[in-house]
């Protein structure tokens, strides 16, 4: 039975159809001396009733009690009130649809994944992507990207969001925004980006659907116009979400690119021939980059310009999952034994990237120095970063280390601890300089107490592989002894004896996490008016 609320509502727009049925709202219903709130199963029911302002009414009023409150919204699932909403978004008119998408972007909002499950069993995501397709409403656009990047935080549901939806939101939002189209009044000057709340929402979505594993980085460097809108967005601006996508997209891009395991035995072959020094290695790089046609889609990823471009964030960005994203991308890029590692190493090199890594070994954020340390670890394959980080990075390195049960000031995390001391080895190894610089650094005192007195298995792990790297160079025995410091110091421990040194030489992506920045990011939703 209809609320006698909403059947007052009824007369008020036949008796006076002069006016407008949109202007007769629930406030001011609300001033009938028999007005009471319709309790939940009433306010769903009305989303059926066949007047158009009493389903708008209702959806808004449902958007409105769902804000932030998660028990509500898991009764109006109970209700069986979200496929109702759903089928709303494909109702002709504006007022109703809009109201609808906006009680399903709150309904979704939040870490009760059910409501995001049955918002896709009510086949949700297809018809929110036929609302964006068919709308030019900027709110409309804000509520749709707004709920769908609500339901890519959660883990299953991210394939079907990329299934249902990375081409329209690519071609729809991303390309579009991004200015890759260029200036409509002026086509061959490059677009502006325009960051607003649109591009947001579907870059945040994206950075979600990303880090799904291999599958899902493959379907979206071959989306077309994504990577190239992405790095277009990029050169204009710095944006978190941006960069966060492309640093997933750049994860295992030496195993995933189609033909990769051609450039692996090049690198292989190269590498065993020249041994990392001799000038021959550069100019192989360089035979990569004589293209005659120009790159695009995921190519882009890989190419020599990007190193300027993740450089220039580092340099100028203040945000922490900015740096620690353009960090992770240098990373993934440099790391494994292919050609185009090999040139993006010598790269960052040239384009004088060492300094820039090396002076953000000083960040308070924990992930930031863990990140640019993996960097420099992958960076120092190339023999000639090796020296140069030995020289120039090692003391900054030293100084992230915890001196036995004493932390450093930042009071770096266990795995950041370890990503140092594994970075150090990969410097120090083959390399009798870089442990010179070590011993100089103060670097064997942290060592032999972290060997000694930390509580954490891979921490000792790693700093006991260290000091017999360094036990191992008899032409630094007698300095060593020289310094108080004797072959016991150098043992490995018990503990140990048995575990094999940590590999973190591996690409970094991100992974269970979207949950997390998208409470942190995304925009607070907006409370409906209400008395």
């Amino acid at each position: 039975m209809v609320h006698p609320c909403f059947q007052d509502l009824y007369r008020a727009q036949t008796l006076i159809p002069q006016k407008r049925a949109s202007m007769v709202s629930l406030d001011t219903i609300r001033k009938d001396p028999r007005w009471r709130d319709p309790n939940l199963r009433e306010v769903i029911s009305m989303l059926s009733h066949p007047m158009d302002p009493v389903k708008s009414n209702a959806a808004a009023y449902l958007q409105h009690l769902c804000y932030e409150n998660d028990l509500v919204k898991q009764d109006v699932r109970q209700l069986h009130g979200i496929p109702v909403l759903v089928g709303l978004l494909d109702h002709p008119k504006a007022e109703v649809h809009r109201k609808a998408c906006g009680a399903l972007r709150n309904i979704s909002f939040g870490r009760d994944n059910f409501n995001k499950v049955a918002i896709k069993n009510s086949d949700g995501i297809p018809a929110l992507l036929r609302l964006l397709r068919r709308s030019d409403d900027m709110e409309v656009r804000e509520l749709v990207t707004g709920t769908l990047w609500n339901i890519s935080s959660h883990e299953p549901l991210k394939m079907i969001v990329i299934n249902h939806g990375l081409q329209t939101l690519t071609d729809e939002i991303i390309i579009p925004h991004s200015g890759l189209r260029g200036d409509p009044n002026d086509p061959a000057r490059p677009g502006a980006p325009e960051w607003n709340t649109v591009f947001k929402n579907t870059s945040g979505c994206l950075r979600n659907v990303s880090s799904d594993g291999a599958e899902a980085r493959q379907r979206l460097r071959e989306c077309d116009g994504l990577v190239d809108a992405l790095l277009h967005a990029l050169y204009s601006a710095s944006v978190e979400n941006c960069v966060c996508i492309l640093r997933n997209l750049s994860y295992h891009v030496h195993k995933e690119v189609p033909g990769a395991e051609k450039f692996h035995i090049q690198a292989a072959n190269h590498s065993a021939k020249s041994g990392g020094h001799h000038k021959k290695k550069d100019d192989g790089g360089a035979d990569l980059c004589r293209r005659s046609l120009p790159m695009k889609g995921l190519e882009l990823l890989y190419q020599p310009e990007v190193v300027r471009l993740y450089l220039s964030l580092l340099k100028l960005s203040q945000n922490h999952n900015t740096l620690e994203a353009a960090a992770g991308a240098l990373q993934n890029l440099s790391a494994g034994h292919w050609a185009w590692s090999n040139y993006i190493r010598a790269t960052v090199r040239k384009e004088k990237g060492l300094p820039v890594l090396v002076e953000l070994l000083h960040s308070g954020a924990d992930k930031v120095v863990r990140a640019i340390t993996i960097a420099l670890r992958n960076l120092a394959i190339d023999h000639k970063n090796k020296d140069l980080i030995g020289s120039y990075a090692m003391r900054d390195l030293v100084s992230n280390l915890p001196c036995g049960q004493q932390r450093p000031a930042k009071n770096l995390e266990g795995d950041t601890v370890v990503a140092v001391l594994n970075t150090i080895l990969e410097i120090v190894s083959e390399n009798l300089e870089n442990a010179r610089f070590l011993i100089q650094g103060q670097g064997i005192q942290k060592l032999v107490s972290i060997n000694r007195t930390s509580q954490s298995v891979r921490e000792t792990k790693a700093a006991s592989h260290l000091l017999q790297t360094v036990w191992a160079y008899k032409d630094l025995r007698h300095t060593l002894c020289k310094a108080g410091w004797n072959k016991t110091h150098f043992k490995v421990t018990t503990r140990n004896a048995k575990q094999r040194n940590d590999d973190i030489t591996l690409p970094l992506m991100e992974k269970n996490q979207g949950h997390g920045f998208l409470l942190l990011e995304c925009s607070i939703f907006m409370r409906l008016q209400h008395s």
